[in-house]
């Protein structure tokens, strides 16, 4: 006897059971998963003060690299550092120590803030500057009276006369 191609009601309705109970287990390890890879707030603060080593400029914490080789496992690595107790300061001091000065970022001073401020402060006032320069406005030049010296016009200035007199 041959089989059929197709399998019996039986085994399909056992899959369908098998994958309904296999569901939610998957679906709460896809879940895990993306939460493992978004960091919280105390590894981001600590992350913000580290330089990433894969190439781009930014912190560890704010690298946009797609499955960046450098912060993903640094990320962990202070996650993990910071579940044993260990400070801000001796996590910071690890790396510091694993990769050299370079990775450290200090935090901007007043100094820092105030940069883009007064640049923009110091913008405007060169554009006032130049603006107050070289834009004097022209004197008004009294010209008097406009004189008439086609006799043509002169006509029709005297017919504009009467018409108006007539209207009122």
């Amino acid at each position: 006897m041959r089989k059929a191609p197709w399998p019996s009601h039986a085994r399909l309705l056992a899959a369908l059971r098998l994958a309904a109970a296999l569901l939610p287990l998957l679906a709460s390890w896809a879940v895990a998963q993306t939460a493992s890879e978004k960091p919280g707030p105390d590894v981001r603060r600590v992350g913000q003060r580290l330089a990433c080593k894969c190439g781009c400029k930014d912190s560890v914490a704010t690298c946009a690299m797609l499955e960046c080789g450098f912060s993903k496992p640094a990320k962990e690595r202070i996650a993990r550092m910071q579940a044993a107790g260990f400070s801000d300061q001796q996590i910071i001091d690890a790396f510091v120590r694993d990769y050299g000065p370079g990775i450290y970022l200090a935090q901007p001073s007043a100094f820092g803030w105030s940069v883009p401020y007064v640049s923009v402060a110091l913008g405007l006032l060169v554009i006032w500057l130049f603006i107050k320069k070289y834009r004097k406005p022209q004197a008004l030049i009294e010209v008097g009276p406009v004189a008439i010296d086609d006799p043509a016009l002169e006509k029709y200035k005297d017919q504009i006369e009467k018409d108006l007199a007539s209207l009122e």
